[in-house]
C-alpha cells in the first residue's frame, strides 16, 4: 500500500491563534482538510493516517466525514514534538497490520497546496531507490548567525537544499531509523530526513523536486500567502 501519514500533532503556538493552525478555516474548510483532499484525490494513495493533536480527534473525524475523505483509515495520538508524532504514526501503522514494504508518505498537515505530481514522484522515487525527500534548491544568499542578530560567515547556496514534505520511506525502513535514534538518545531531530542523515551515513536520500507553492503555514503571514495562492491561476501565456 501507499499510505499518506499526515502529521497534525502540533498546537500551533507560533501562529498565536485560539485554535491549532491545522484546523483554521480557509476557503470554507480547515487547512488539514485541504491537505487530506490532495491525497484523497490521488489514484495511487490507498489510505490516509493522521497523527492528531490530543482532544481534536473527534473534530478531525467529523470533518473527514463532512468532506468525504473516505481514505482516512487511522487516527493516532500526537506527541510532544514532531519527531515523537512521526514515531507514534509509524508504530501505529505497524500495529494496525501495515506491511514492512508499504510506502509511507510523511507530510505536514499545514502544507495544503501539495501537487499531484509531487505525490507521484515521491512514490516512484521511493519505489526505485528506497527513499524520497521533497526539496528545492536554495535561491537566497545564506549567512550563518548564532544569535539571530550578528553574522560574519556566509554559506554557499550551491549545495543547499530546502526540504519540504512529503518525505517517503518504506515502513520498516523508517521504523528502523527511529529504533536507532532511540538507542542513541536522539529525541528532537527536526524531520525524518535529518534523522536519517544523522544515523545512516551510507545511505543516499534521493531528492524529489518540490515547489515554492508547497508552503508550510506557520505564521499569520504564511496564512495570507496561502489565501492568495488559492485564488491565483497561472497566466496562459507563461511557459
Amino acid at each position: 500500500m501507499n499510505i499518506a501519514l499526515i502529521i497534525a500533532g502540533g498546537s500551533g503556538n507560533r501562529m498565536g491563534q485560539d485554535i491549532p493552525k491545522q484546523f483554521m478555516h480557509v476557503d470554507g474548510s480547515p487547512i488539514i482538510i485541504h491537505t487530506m483532499l490532495r491525497f484523497q484525490c490521488h489514484p495511487d494513495i490507498d489510505a490516509i493516517a493522521v497523527v492528531c493533536l490530543h482532544g481534536w480527534e473527534t473534530v478531525l473525524q467529523s470533518y473527514a466525514n463532512q468532506f468525504n475523505v473516505t481514505k482516512l483509515k487511522w487516527i493516532f495520538p500526537g506527541g510532544n514534538s514532531g519527531m515523537e508524532s512521526i514515531h507514534n504514526g509509524i508504530y501505529g501503522l505497524k500495529d494496525a497490520g501495515c506491511a514492512d514494504e508499504d510506502l509511507v508518505l510523511i507530510h505536514d498537515a499545514v502544507r495544503p497546496l501539495l501537487s499531484q505530481d509531487i505525490i507521484s514522484s515521491n512514490i516512484a522515487i521511493c519505489k526505485a531507490y528506497g527513499y524520497a525527500i521533497t526539496g528545492i534548491k536554495c535561491r537566497e544568499a545564506v549567512l550563518e548567525s548564532h544569535d539571530g542578530f550578528h553574522t560574519k560567515t556566509s554559506i554557499s547556496r550551491d549545495t543547499l537544499i530546502r526540504t519540504q514534505t512529503p518525505q517517503t520511506f518504506r515502513l520498516q525502513c523508517i521504523i528502523n531509523v527511529h529504533e536507532r535514534a532511540k538507542q542513541k538518545g536522539i529525541v528532537d531531530s527536526v524531520s525524518s530526513c535529518t534523522l536519517v542523515a544523522e544515523l545512516e551515513d551510507d545511505i543516499e536520500m534521493h531528492i524529489v523536486p518540490g515547489s515554492e507553492i508547497n508552503i508550510k503555514v506557520t505564521t499569520v503571514e504564511d496564512l495570507e500567502i496561502l489565501k492568495a495562492l488559492m485564488h491565483t491561476t497561472k497566466d496562459e501565456w507563461l511557459k
